[in-house]
């Protein structure tokens, strides 16, 4: 099985990124992550943001965008920042309202996401979805997680965040094995039902089965470490995070 990657979603030290971003990767950098997924740039533009990806020797897993900014004429825009940031994964975190208020919506959503996906490939580029706990409450007789990845084509890369559909009674294990090879980037969070400051390793998630799962059949090329509820200060919760990844080998 091959080694993926840890990369931590900056979201989890967002308050201290919007403070000094280049102080926050480098500290990133010397806890051991290999890589960073973005979720905002806190005012700074993409040529700095990559000078100091480079100088700290920091990858880019990824990238949390507005599904509006892969639309329109804001396509063009968005590629070209992230052609400087040197980011080809660009991720829906959420919809609003009109996007997932029906089967019909979603379904309309996987035909955006498809259209998307078409639009950037020959940018050497990528989109894809990234679940809450919403997408596991049946919706007119199905999973809205079912209605999209079963219409949208494999290039739409299904970010499964571990946490999120716990919280919503899901086990990720079935979705990556319905879905093989499109789990690209898998978010890592912990989920427990009696502690909900709970790090990486402290809850409920099987983290053994998913690893096998994503080591074998799903494709996976980032593990992205998120953390949204802190115990100590964020930056330590993250430290410990990977600290309890590489207990488990990985």
């Amino acid at each position: 099985m091959t080694r993926i990657p840890i990369a931590l979603q900056l979201y989890s030290v967002r308050d201290d990124a919007a403070r000094d971003l280049q102080g926050v990767l480098a500290a990133v950098a010397d806890m051991g992550y290999e890589g960073v997924e973005f979720a905002g740039y806190y005012g700074h533009d993409a040529r700095t943001i990559r000078d100091w990806l480079d100088a700290y020797g920091l990858k880019v897993a990824g990238a949390h965008v507005g599904i509006e900014t892969l639309l329109g004429d804001e396509l063009a825009r968005t590629i070209e920042f992230h052609q400087t940031l040197g980011n080809t994964t660009l991720i829906v975190p959420g919809l609003a309202e009109q996007w997932r208020n029906s089967r019909a919506a979603w379904l309309t959503t996987a035909e955006t996401l498809n259209a998307i996906a078409v639009a950037l490939k020959p940018y050497g580029m990528r989109t894809g979805y990234h679940n809450h706990h919403i997408e596991f409450a049946p919706m007119e007789g199905e999973l809205p997680w079912d209605t999209l990845f079963s219409n949208t084509t494999d290039d739409v890369i299904m970010q499964f965040d571990t946490g999120n559909a716990l919280h919503g009674g899901a086990q990720a294990a079935p979705f990556l094995r319905r879905y093989p090879g499109r789990a690209k980037t898998v978010h890592l969070k912990e989920y427990s039902a009696t502690n909900d400051s709970a790090l990486i390793g402290e809850g409920d998630v099987p983290w053994n089965e998913i690893f096998e799962l994503c080591e074998t059949i799903g494709g996976t090329e980032w593990y992205i470490v998120e953390q949204e509820s802190y115990a100590y200060p964020p930056l330590e919760c993250v430290r410990r995070c990977l600290q309890a990844l590489k207990a488990m080998g990985k």
